[in-house]
């Protein structure tokens, strides 16, 4: 982490994601431009050069470094696409999750590398949200053991790891072999893909749930309420601002889902390109 931490720069674009370090974990944030006046009437596609392009009436769309906007997945250039065109009188760009997942992965402002970013999914295992459960209140734990142990189970079935849960302050041993797992694991996806990993797992604050959600063992609706268990059971007992709480779940809903068809369109034109060079 030391290296990543020499290696990797802060970029202070107003436009752009940035990232700051804190007690050695990767933070990603973003201040997005001020809201602009939607200024096309429709939007496309082309094909160039075993690349898919968008355009707005007949400009091709670029990146906010300038860089032309491209991607490998027929279906992720449509729904791209179809972001700027569900847009209305203002561009609200806060809320196209999937053009702007592609272009952190366009521009890579940070000049992060595949390993780089896997180190900092990995390394978010030791605070994963489902790993730690109440030992306060016997019922918000009964409720954590019923919708949290069976994600649990499933990730240690798939990954064929074991990994402990902790009622205690003090952080779950995840070990080495674990780590080196879901490394290899990660590590079998192209660049573009595990920028969506990290999108998902800072959604989520939760590899785990991350993970069950790209592998469809959990719908987005299903994990974005699952990293939401103690705040909803909060909700429960004191009562909540319906609408506010709402949209926090919708949010939370949008961007995972996103994140899920961002690395499903990824993965798929990978293999596909791959299959073609044998």
């Amino acid at each position: 982490m030391n290296n990543i931490l020499r290696n990797c720069r802060s970029l202070l674009n107003k436009n752009y994601n940035y990232i700051l370090f804190k007690n050695e974990h990767i933070i990603f944030r973003r201040n997005y431009a001020a809201v602009r006046k939607r200024f096309y009437r429709k939007t496309g596609i082309l094909y160039n050069d075993g690349k898919y392009e968008v355009t707005l009436d007949q400009r091709k769309l670029k990146t906010p470094n300038g860089n032309l906007f491209t991607v490998e997945s027929e279906p992720l250039a449509l729904a791209v696409a179809a972001e700027w065109d569900t847009q209305k009188e203002k561009i609200q760009q806060n809320s196209m999750y999937l053009s702007t997942l592609c272009n952190t992965a366009i521009d890579n402002p940070n000049n992060l590398t595949k390993y780089d970013m896997v180190q900092y999914i990995v390394n978010y295992l030791d605070t994963d949200t489902i790993l730690f459960q109440s030992n306060e209140n016997e019922e918000l734990y009964k409720l954590q053991v019923q919708e949290w142990d069976p994600v649990l189970d499933w990730f240690c079935n798939r990954f064929q790891v074991k990994v402990q849960k902790s009622r205690e302050m003090c952080t779950p041993a995840i070990s080495d072999e674990v780590k080196a797992t879901i490394s290899k694991h990660l590590l079998s996806y192209n660049f573009a893909c595990i920028h969506g990993y990290v999108f998902g797992v800072d959604t989520l604050k939760s590899v785990i749930l991350t993970l069950a959600c790209a592998e469809r063992f959990l719908t987005p609706e299903k994990a974005a309420l699952l990293s939401r268990l103690e705040e909803e059971f909060q909700l429960g007992k004191w009562g909540r601002v319906e609408w506010a709480h709402d949209l926090n779940q919708q949010d939370l809903q949008a961007r995972l889902s996103a994140t899920v068809l961002f690395i499903h369109f990824n993965s798929s034109s990978w293999l596909t390109k791959q299959k073609s060079l044998l």
